[in-house]
């Protein structure tokens, strides 16, 4: 019970702390408008949404793939802006 009560506690410090991360990048894609920012403001919050649905799943520590690749998708989502962006420099 102990294990799960910790495991809770960090799943939902984990979510809060990237939530606070999106945010963050948010307000610098809204002074800057940089795709960038938004790229890295959009993959911050799915990885904490991400946390969040890990709360309602029985056993968190079981490896689902959907868990993987809601991962891979927000940094696929983050790639994706870099190579925008040095495409952008570079051109």
């Amino acid at each position: 019970m102990m294990h799960f009560m910790v495991q809770s506690f960090l799943l939902g410090f984990i979510f809060a702390t990237s939530l606070v991360a999106g945010m963050f990048f948010l307000k610098f894609w809204w002074r800057t408008r940089d795709r960038l920012f938004l790229a890295f403001a959009l993959a911050f919050t799915i990885e904490g949404l991400n946390r969040l649905a890990f709360l309602s799943i029985p056993d968190p520590s079981g490896v689902h793939p959907a868990v993987y690749l809601v991962r891979f998708l927000a940094f696929l989502l983050i790639v994706i802006a870099i190579v925008g962006k040095n495409r952008k420099a570079s051109g």
